[in-house]
């Protein structure tokens, strides 16, 4: 937009102006063709979501919205069969970290074999959850608080929220904020004990 602004600045010839002009049109057909294609790709991923057995444990996710609640199905329901290994879910979306020992050094450094897609949708999820969750903010925040940086306390979070997202769907029952807040409370959570901080929503839109 910038370049067409300074437009009348360029001194070329009147053949090459055509040429660019007719270049342009044509750039701007081909993003109108591809927006309305996108339109209807996102209104079937919509639609298919609203109809899927599994549809309301992940649209209960705080922070999962009309664009992530459906990746999120779609990577973590084909992998059901590691709900009773939480674990192993964690490693294969790339969130636990892999340490390396050799005498008396000890190296601990990103995983890298796992599933990046599933690794980026949990990434951008958890970052999201922090602004509709009071537990999942002070988690984080406690984390950055240890010199931790913003990818790894991220981290640290996507692994506990894997570990929640395995029970619900083992147990097949929707997040519920107020039940999680329970259960934390029975186990003595150090993140209970912390100050709760007032929550800012966002969208991932």
């Amino acid at each position: 937009m910038e370049i067409f602004a300074r437009a009348d600045q360029f001194c070329v010839p009147e053949a090459m102006i055509a040429a660019k002009s007719a270049l342009a049109v044509a750039t701007v057909k081909m993003l109108q063709t591809l927006e309305a294609q996108l339109t209807r790709y996102r209104a079937l991923i919509t639609e298919c979501f609203k109809q899927h057995p599994d549809h309301t444990l992940f649209a209960s996710l705080p922070g999962a919205g009309p664009k992530l609640a459906p990746r999120l199905l779609g990577e973590l329901i084909a992998l059901k069969a590691l709900a009773d290994m939480p674990q192993a879910l964690q490693c294969l979306a790339g969130m636990a970290p892999v340490s390396h020992q050799s005498g008396k050094v000890s190296v601990v450094y990103l995983r890298y074999q796992c599933n990046r897609f599933l690794r980026a949708t949990i990434h951008l999820w958890v970052d999201l959850s922090r602004h509709y969750c009071d537990w999942a903010r002070i988690y984080y925040e406690a984390h950055r608080k240890k010199g931790q940086g913003h990818a790894c306390a991220l981290l640290c979070l996507g692994m506990r929220w894997l570990k929640i997202i395995a029970a619900m769907i083992r147990n097949q029952t929707p997040y519920d904020a107020a039940i999680h807040t329970r259960n934390q409370l029975q186990h003595g959570s150090w993140v209970m004990q912390l100050q709760p901080v007032q929550i800012t929503k966002k969208d991932d839109d």
